[in-house]
């Protein structure tokens, strides 16, 4: 099991948006949350270009690699390498609902095979030292999420699952689209809840529609992690408040300057590896939601920092006109 107070916060792994720079970026905010990465398929873990999959600046621990999967030989053999990357978690996909995952066999349509499962978690945690930990969802398609929830949950706690994080919807596998499955099947928060309570010593966290720190602490009333989604990336501002609020650390003004230098470097050595600096900056979009010159900075950011041969200077230009409508909003009050 998990120490509660070392993953108590977690920024959830979401396919196309958290890389390596999303996550560069949000530890700049958060010192303690745990992040994840997209998920990766075993097969490219071992075949495909690793340090292009698996490479991240050694800044952003803690952090975990999600694999995709099926097969307890691969997964095993993709978790070693994961490890030997330095990642402080490896957790299984039993969760993703897309047409692509699923005709590989694996994210949640495993919800179907518990027992493929705790296979898979077995062979995980005898390949590698660091925490095997598991995310799903409370049931697909037609499941009675209560026995469902159960097998899937006593197989991997079995098996020696560290923790189990699971998204509290359904997922329906036809019929739906995974941009639906986020939303439309409805949440069933005191699923989880009775998980929890069924299985007090293990680590059982809650995922989805998650709005806030404050969301995030009731849950907690009730288990033992709350994984923020869509939310710490739309509104990544909110994940300022998580050290303070979770772990103990002194409450103080938040140097957003200071991180608006920081992400300028990070961004100016990947544009020297030959990156863009829209890889960078399309994290960063939501950064100063609601606040004013919050709109110039966002179309700042979505189209000059998208041009080609864009230099770090325009994220600084766009922090400009927070700053200045910052300043003009202290004035008229």
């Amino acid at each position: 099991m998990l120490k509660n107070q070392d993953h108590r916060v977690a920024v959830a792994p979401m396919m196309d948006w958290t890389d390596r720079h999303c996550r560069f970026f949000h530890r700049r905010l958060t010192s303690h949350a745990l992040l994840y990465t997209e998920m990766v398929v075993a097969d490219a873990v071992i075949h495909g270009a690793r340090g292009r999959l698996l490479g991240f600046d050694e800044a952003e621990h803690p952090v975990a690699l999600q694999l995709g999967g099926s097969d307890p030989g691969k997964l095993a053999e993709a978790a070693r390498i994961g490890e030997s990357f330095g990642y402080d978690e490896i957790n299984l996909n039993v969760g993703c609902p897309s047409d692509r995952v699923q005709s590989g066999t694996f994210g949640a349509c495993l919800m179907k095979v518990p027992d493929l499962v705790a296979t898979c978690v077995a062979a995980m945690k005898a390949a590698v030292a660091v925490p095997v930990t598991v995310k799903c969802r409370i049931g697909v398609d037609e499941q009675d999420p209560e026995p469902a929830l159960d097998a899937l949950a006593n197989g991997v706690f079995d098996a020696g699952a560290d923790a189990l994080w699971v998204h509290a919807r359904k997922a329906w596998l036809e019929g739906l689209s995974p941009k639906e499955n986020r939303d439309i099947p409805p949440l069933d928060y005191d699923r989880v809840y009775r998980l929890k309570a069924g299985n007090p010593n293990e680590f059982i966290g809650i995922n989805g529609g998650i709005q806030s720190l404050e969301e995030a602490r009731e849950h907690l009333d009730h288990v033992d992690g709350a994984m923020l989604g869509r939310a710490a990336y739309h509104t990544p501002g909110i994940l300022t408040g998580v050290d303070a609020a979770f772990y103990g650390v002194r409450p103080e003004a938040f140097d957003f300057a200071a991180l608006i230098d920081a992400m300028a470097d990070y961004a100016a050595r990947h544009i020297e590896q030959g990156g863009r600096l829209g890889h960078v900056t399309r994290h960063m979009v939501g950064l100063f939601h609601g606040l004013p010159g919050a709109r110039r900075y966002r179309q700042i950011l979505s189209t000059d920092a998208t041009r080609p041969g864009a230099g770090p200077e325009i994220l600084k230009s766009a922090f400009v006109a927070v700053e200045f409508g910052r300043a003009a909003a202290d004035e008229a009050a």
